[in-house]
């Protein structure tokens, strides 16, 4: 019987066969709108991940405090309020998993006839927990090498390819402001951080040799920030109020003194990044899913279209037996029909528009299964809401109305 009904749609969708395709185009446009937007969507919130990722777990970023001098107020770590002590003295907190002080400085890297500006960031063997970075090739300096203050350098991606190309850079020498640094390592790739900043564009160096061999202190052991890791996302609160307490104690500030540093939650501020790429992918799929509810109206004006045409039709097999709820079933089916194929078709027509995207504009997308079939199934269920009225008039149509219809 559902077969008979399924062939008899085919031949009154192929009886007009424009028709139907336009009808089927809104549903194809929608579905692969929906695909599209909910890729790139996805794509974006995928790319805010990796950067979040690619920063670290759980961490803090201590900076130094602000500065006044002729009566202007300079901002946030002007004043080296911070030292490596600081640091150590954090790493002993219980909720503290990692810590790693950060001298930071911009200084021109040479490799024979080579050279690249580039970030020069002294700091600790901690500093590749905190941030969860490996080494590609070569090893780590040691906490030897931190308190010898050796002359040697982890090279970022970016560095090493500018500096050696495709030569392995370690154990060859560089000179960072012409003093020579032996290469012992290569760092793994990193990628773009939150704000586009190449995070491979860096050269690592022992905290103590930036201190007092490359950038120089007027305050021995003073640090630009230090960077910390919590044991877990739950100990984050506690290990924010235990360091600020800690340092308060270090500096010797008075009850009613404001603090001399500044304590971020790194990972507070890339969760709601991660929320606003979440929310603009939601958003994304919501304005394209419109292009659906026009589709699903183009069925329903068709599909009256149809029961209009073919009144006779229906008032003929209603008087040889047919039921209202056989007239329903015809009627819904070819709607259904109508809207399977046009899904099926803007389900290819999506993927194909999202790979072309991301080969022609290098956008980002991901496509999920989930996403094809919630595509899918808002559509087929659009097309069986639309379709059900003009269905239900044609079943409930009298036999001599319908026969007497010109």
């Amino acid at each position: 019987m559902i077969g008979q009904m399924l062939a008899e749609a085919w031949h009154a969708m192929g009886a007009n066969r424009l028709r139907a395709f336009l009808t089927m185009l809104g549903m194809m446009i929608g579905v692969a709108a929906v695909i599209m937007m909910l890729a790139i969507g996805q794509g974006a919130q995928f790319m805010v991940d990796q950067s979040i990722a690619s920063m670290g777990s759980n961490l803090f970023i201590v900076l130094s405090g602000s500065s006044t001098a002729g009566g202007v107020r300079l901002g946030t770590g002007a004043a080296p309020t911070l030292t490596s002590a600081d640091a150590e003295a954090i790493a002993d907190l219980p909720s503290i998993a990692a810590v790693a002080p950060v001298a930071p400085g911009g200084a021109q890297v040479v490799a024979g006839a080579a050279n690249w500006a580039t970030m020069v960031t002294g700091t600790t063997p901690g500093y590749l927990d905190v941030r969860d970075w490996s080494i590609q090739s070569g090893f780590a300096f040691t906490d030897a090498d931190v308190r010898s203050q050796t002359r040697v350098a982890l090279l970022g991606q970016t560095v090493a390819k500018n500096l050696f190309g495709d030569e392995d850079p370690v154990g060859k020498t560089i000179r960072i402001k012409s003093s020579p640094f032996t290469v012992i390592g290569v760092l793994a790739p990193k990628g773009q951080s939150l704000n586009g900043q190449d995070q491979d564009d860096t050269v690592l160096i022992p905290v103590t040799t930036a201190q007092r061999k490359v950038f120089g202190s007027q305050f021995p052991g003073s640090v630009r920030f230090i960077m910390a890791q919590a044991t877990s996302a739950a100990a984050m609160p506690a290990a924010e109020s235990e360091m600020a307490e800690l340092l308060r104690q270090r500096h010797h500030l008075p009850d009613r003194a404001d603090n001399d540093f500044d304590i971020r939650n790194l990972t507070a501020l890339a969760n709601a990044a991660a929320e606003t790429a979440r929310v603009m992918s939601i958003m994304l799929g919501a304005i394209a899913s419109v292009s659906l509810l026009v589709g699903g109206i183009g069925i329903m004006n068709i599909m009256l279209v149809s029961v209009t045409e073919r009144t006779r039709e229906i008032g003929i097999r209603i008087a040889i037996g047919a039921r209202q709820r056989d007239i329903l079933t015809q009627f819904l089916l070819e709607a259904i029909m109508i809207s399977l194929i046009g899904c099926i078709v803007g389900v290819v027509l999506g993927v194909a528009a999202a790979v072309a995207a991301n080969l022609l504009a290098s956008v980002a997308v991901v496509i999920t299964g989930a996403a094809v079939i919630l595509a899918f199934g808002v559509a087929a269920a659009v097309g069986v809401f639309f379709g059900f009225y003009p269905a239900n008039k044609a079943a409930r149509l009298k036999p001599i109305e319908a026969l007497r219809y010109q």
